[in-house]
């Protein structure tokens, strides 16, 4: 289906690749992976035609039919919801309007009306709506959404939207750049269970290990040092440990290398001025000259590991809520809330967006006052809140080493820019003065602080936002060595399945949104809360 030879391509200067090569056949599900530049956005425009290869070329099946999401979508038009996960063209979108007005007004026997039903059927646009919508509540969109246009929607709906389009579309090869980006856990859980039945070839570059374990059977590896495509048989799991044991043998390879060699000059020093010895000495230079140097092996990135902090102890009862109230203007969010956290739990909400996840961590936070009920924080509790949309009291004047060091005057300089390193700060980002950082980067350094001097009570939104899976690995170690209360949000499987003990779902009670969102605790971890919930089995469930 797609086949890449001997690919090279400069960028900025820097060679990426270098007579890579690679294919993907028909049905085929493939991760591209690699460090941060390493070149995957890169090798994914040439496929796409929106770059060029300095040398080789890309063939693809003249009669398969690329789609491609993008992380990010431009600007939402007037176009429905809907409309969007059809992909239907300007003629056909002029046509569906026709028909609904007509079925709006009554007036189904005007020959308008008809002439459109006819063109409409011919372009097999009633096939491609219960698709549509069916794929819509899938990804969580309500019937209410699908007429209404796109730009009442947030960036991340709109391209749940577009993802819908492109399943609707079915395409030979589906080229996904972060998929889950955008989606809850409700919604992940359903496109992975979609994609598991899907046909055609799959091509994603993807931050989430969980997904790619389930979905993925070849990784496909850029490696920086050879610039290079390296091919590997299983899933992510898999990968990772054949790639240790191919740096193992080329550790080994290199010391062997290393040990002929020395005792090839150890003979050569030892009879250099025997004249009996001269032409085996001269044999054995002529054979050290000739002989091809195996460059020492770069270890492949692992997790960071650091002794973090440990917080003061608090309470029993870190915080405790009692019949607590909120609201937005027009709608309740919660009604008689009664939550206890207490102290060491490590908890995980969980839940479709909207439900009320984030205003209940925000609640917890004291970011948000309650409209009614009452909220006890414990005497000794330290709250710190983790937000991805709220870069905290950074001094704009600072460096990013200059705040990591202030938030934890025993750190070391060295411990310091090995934990940055880790979260993507590079030698030269350490330089960088806060007020020029982007939002990406304000939010892991404010992360790195938590980590440097954590509080007893840590709240989470979204924490595995901007990072690799090297980054989330390292922030997994250390909140799994944290000995303080954590809550948090996140859409990362394997993230939730390591950390959290216990579940709180969070979901609105459509029949009766007087109530505000039902909160149902369970007492286990994410494969407990599946099992118990009947999430695993049934879609229906996770959107009542």
């Amino acid at each position: 289906m797609l086949t890449i030879k001997k690919l090279t391509k400069t960028l900025g200067g820097r060679t990426l690749l270098r007579e890579a090569e690679m294919s993907i056949n028909w049905g085929e599900r493939v991760a591209l992976v690699g460090p941060n530049g390493a070149g995957k956005s890169t090798l994914f425009r040439m496929i796409l035609d929106e770059d060029q290869p300095d040398e080789g070329t890309i063939e693809r099946d003249e009669y398969a039919i690329t789609g491609y999401l993008p992380q990010e979508a431009g600007e939402p038009s007037d176009e429905t919801i809907l409309e969007i996960a059809m992909g239907i063209t300007p003629e056909m979108i002029g046509l569906l309007r026709t028909i609904r007005e007509g079925e709006a007004s009554g007036d189904l026997s005007s020959e308008k009306f008809g002439k459109a039903q006819d063109q409409f059927t011919a372009l097999n646009g009633y096939q491609l709506e219960p698709k549509a919508k069916k794929i819509l509540a899938g990804l969580g969109f309500k019937q209410e959404d699908f007429n209404k246009p796109a730009r009442e929607y947030s960036g991340g709906w709109v391209m749940r939207a577009h993802l819908a389009r492109l399943l609707v579309m079915e395409p030979d090869l589906l080229m996904l750049d972060e998929p889950t980006n955008h989606l809850d856990l409700i919604s992940l859980i359903w496109l992975q269970r979609y994609l598991l039945n899907y046909s055609g070839a799959i091509l994603m570059i993807s931050h989430d290990r969980d997904f790619m374990d389930t979905m993925i059977e070849t990784v496909i590896e850029i490696d920086p040092d050879a610039m290079q495509l390296i091919s590997y048989t299983g899933n992510y799991s898999t990968y990772l440990e054949e790639r240790e044991k191919v740096y193992e043998r080329k550790v080994q390879a290199y010391r062997n290398q290393n040990k002929e060699i020395e005792a090839h000059m150890e003979f050569i020093e030892r009879f250099r001025q025997v004249g009996s010895k001269a032409a085996q000495v001269q044999s054995r230079i002529k054979l050290v000259e000739k002989i091809e140097r195996i460059e020492k092996p770069r270890a492949p990135r692992k997790p960071f590991k650091f002794s973090f902090p440990q917080p003061p102890r608090s309470n029993q009862k870190v915080i405790e809520m009692e019949k607590v109230c909120q609201s937005y203007p027009g709608k309740r969010i919660y009604k008689d809330l009664d939550l206890t956290i207490e102290r060491g739990d490590k908890i995980v909400l969980v839940g479709p967006n909207g439900a009320g996840k984030t205003t209940l961590l925000k609640l917890l936070a004291g970011e948000l006052e309650i409209d009614g009920g009452k909220k006890d924080v414990g005497y000794l509790t330290k709250i710190g809140y983790y937000s991805q949309h709220r870069a905290e009291a950074l001094n704009e004047y600072n460096t990013v080493l200059d705040e990591v060091m202030g938030a934890c005057t025993t750190l070391r300089e060295e411990d310091a820019r090995a934990i940055l390193g880790t979260f993507l700060f590079r030698r030269a980002d350490v330089e960088k003065r806060c007020g020029v950082l982007s939002g990406g980067e304000k939010s892991r350094l404010n992360l790195v602080k938590f980590l440097v001097d954590p509080p007893n009570l840590l709240l989470m939104d979204e924490p595995t936002t901007h990072l690799d899976i090297l980054s989330i690995d390292s922030l997994v170690n250390a909140l799994k060595s944290y000995e303080g209360t954590l809550v948090f949000i996140s859409h990362d499987v394997h993230f939730i399945r390591t950390l959290a003990e216990t579940t709180l779902h969070v979901t609105r009670n459509e029949k009766d949104p007087e109530n505000g969102a039902i909160v149902t605790r369970y007492t286990g971890g994410y494969d407990y809360f599946l099992e118990k919930s009947g999430l695993s089995d049934d879609r229906s469930a996770v959107t009542s």
